[in-house]
Formats: C-alpha cells, structure tokens, sequence
C-alpha cells in the first residue's frame, strides 16, 4: 500500500541530497515567469541516480495503482515528464505515449507521439507541477483523441492554490510523490534551513508573485 507521508518525506530528501531541489531564500531564483524564487527544482537530476531512480519509480507505480488503478496506457509530460513517465509504463508493462508542448511544425504534425486509441484510459505523468499549465494543455490533448484520462501523477508540486483550481477547473485528480510540506518539514529536521529560511519560504508559497516586495 502506498505511504503518502513516508514517500513525501523520502523523494523531498533525495531531491535535496542531489540537488535536484536548491533552496535558497537570501539569493532568489528568477523563474520564466519573472518571479522571484528562493527555490529551484530540477528532477531530470533524478536520472543520472540509478537508486533514486528506482525509488521513484516503484513508488509511481504503487501510487498510480493505488489511486487510479492499471491503466491501458502510461503518457509523459515533455520534456520532464518523458524519461520517467517511460520507466513507470515500463514497470507496469503497459504503453508509454508522450504529449509534445506543442504541436509538431512538420511532418504528421503530431501533439501526442506514440500509439493512443480512443478506448484507451491514461494517467499522465509529470517531473513537476506549479501552475499546471502544461500539465492540464497535455491533458487537453489526450482528452481530444478521445481517451479517458484517470488522473496525473507527478514526482512534485508546489501546491499553489492556482494550480489547485486549474486542476479541479478541468476536472483532473492529481496525486504528487512529494510536496512543498514535505520539503519543507524535511529540510528544517535536517537542518538545510533555518527557521528564517523556513518563514520566508512559507511566505513565497502563500504569495509567489509579489514574494520580492515582501522581502523588501
């Protein structure tokens, strides 16, 4: 049976011991979006990690078929969401599809690659979800061919409450290996934060956008 709480802390500590998550408070990230950030998260580090990787990949497996139960087929967010979306269908012995950012410029013009019927139903697989976006635009993809889609699974979320309503908006279950809770309990037990880091980083979830002038 799936662990929730022992998973959470255990990839959050992973995630911190190879640096796939970087906190940093007093010296922000800039994010694509123009946010200020002191955190950074990066999962394609995960790879290059056979023994996390393997962690990661029996804990999807378990998580997927305690929650939504086999599905027909396993699809990938690209890119993050490739390389172990396919180790998950792989595991499991079901096919792997993966949903493009955007629809290919040539050729068949494909958005999702691979071999997906109409009957078939999908968990789809993500690194990563912030505002989900891209997460619920490959959802939308899916859900044109025709194909029912159980729900998303991903490694971890920062648990905005916009991603939240984009979510319950589309009307996608998402289920997460690890969270912003569980990152941050685990990196004050291990002492990667202080309890200054740990208000200002509870400050940023709360408000993202104008985290910067907080600061001020």
């Amino acid at each position: 049976m799936f662990n929730n709480k022992e998973c959470g802390l255990k990839v959050a500590e992973f995630l911190l011991q190879i640096k796939a998550i970087k906190l940093q408070p007093n010296k922000p990230f800039t994010w694509a979006s123009g946010w200020n950030s002191p955190i950074y998260c990066d999962n394609r580090k995960i790879l290059s990690y056979p023994k996390i990787r393997t962690y990661i990949r029996q804990q999807f497996v378990e998580m997927i078929v305690d929650t939504y139960g086999k599905p027909d087929v396993i699809a990938g967010v690209a890119t993050g969401g490739i390389a172990i979306g396919a180790l998950v269908a792989e595991e499991m012995g079901v096919p792997f599809v993966y949903v493009r950012s955007s629809t290919k410029g040539h050729g068949l013009q494909n958005k999702v690659e691979g071999v997906l019927d109409s009957s078939q139903n999908v968990v789809i697989v993500e690194d990563l979800v912030s505002s989900g976006k891209s997460s619920l635009d490959a959802l939308e993809a899916i859900r044109e061919i025709g194909c029912k889609v159980k729900g998303m699974a991903a490694i971890f979320t920062y648990g905005f409450s916009i991603a939240q309503d984009n979510f319950k908006g589309a009307n996608c279950k998402l289920t997460t290996l690890s969270d912003y809770s569980c990152l941050l309990k685990q990196a004050t037990a291990s002492n990667y934060i202080n309890e200054k880091d740990l208000s200002s980083l509870k400050e940023w979830r709360t408000s993202p956008s104008s985290w910067k002038q907080n600061q001020i």
